[in-house]
């Protein structure tokens, strides 16, 4: 029996069906590429769109235009096949016109499906617990560091005495104003109330914290003053600054992170290193 031979229209479906699948393909190295030169929430969405739509084109062409759509009704006699049906549904799909072997729709399957699975498999870089992975590097990270000084909003460095006695001021790296995890606060303390000593250390009672509550990253202003105790005001977790800004209520379960700092020759504030842990939200971070 002579195979045969596809028509136009399934010609043409056929190379649509290939080219769906060359796009799912490259969208999906396009996401392993965007991920691993640093990561565009955006770009990776996108890439992600364009693999799984290209994937859906093709599977839906396949089905309407190549597999057979005659409808056939029959009484159903059992679930299994007598073995004449079972020899003709092989010789069907194994005989050279049978829509599931058309030269190309299955390795253009293949590959559009390795690529995504490969793609997948990306971020899962990100659970690795070394510290080069680059989304946990980023979150531990910020752009203190030894040397940086202390500035107010307007990008104006703070000597020590710019901290009045009790109050708090909101401080920022220099050059970095607008770096979400790096927002600080300064406030000077009687060193002898502390009952348990700052994790950044002080200098003769000015301390500086992180920020950013310790729960869901929200900034913490409202200070009660002469009392030590600081209050998130979206979920009322409070610290107490005496006791090393630890959470005495509320939600959050860690303490502010501290950043250490000196007197710089110039007079000016500056930090001799990072927090002394991650600073906002601690939900990623293991115990």
């Amino acid at each position: 029996m002579s195979a045969r031979r596809p028509s136009a229209t399934e010609r043409t479906a056929s190379r649509r069906i290939v080219a769906a699948f060359g796009v799912s393909a490259a969208g999906a190295v396009g996401f392993a590429v965007t991920y691993g030169l640093g990561g565009n929430t955006a770009r990776e969405g996108i890439c992600l769109a364009v693999a799984f739509a290209g994937l859906a084109v093709g599977l839906a062409v396949w089905a309407r235009r190549l597999v057979p759509v005659d409808r056939y009704v029959e009484e159903h006699e059992g679930f299994t096949s007598p073995p004449t049906e079972q020899a003709m549904t092989a010789a069907v799909l194994t005989a050279p016109d049978s829509p599931v072997r058309r030269r190309g729709l299955l390795a253009a399957l293949g590959l559009a499906l390795t690529a995504l699975g490969a793609a997948a498999l990306f971020p899962l870089r990100s659970l690795l617990p070394f510290d080069r992975a680059r989304p946990v590097r980023a979150l531990k990270d910020t752009p203190w560091g030894a040397g940086v000084r202390l500035v107010d909003a307007d990008g104006r460095p703070l000597r020590p005495d710019d901290v009045p006695a009790d109050t708090v001021v909101a401080v920022f790296p220099e050059g970095n104003v607008d770096v979400g995890d790096a927002p600080a606060f300064a406030v000077r303390l009687e060193p002898q109330r502390f009952s348990r000593p700052p994790s950044g250390g002080h200098l003769d009672g000015l301390v500086v914290w992180s920020l950013l509550c310790t729960h869901a990253g929200c900034p913490v202003r409202s200070y009660l003053k002469g009392t030590g105790q600081l209050l998130c005001p979206c979920h009322q977790s409070s610290f107490d600054l005496l006791a090393g800004a630890r959470p005495v209520a509320g939600p959050a379960a860690r303490a502010l992170p501290g950043l250490p700092i000196e007197v710089g020759p110039d007079g000016f504030l500056r930090a001799t290193g990072d927090f002394t842990a991650p600073p906002g939200a601690g939900f990623w971070d293991s115990p």
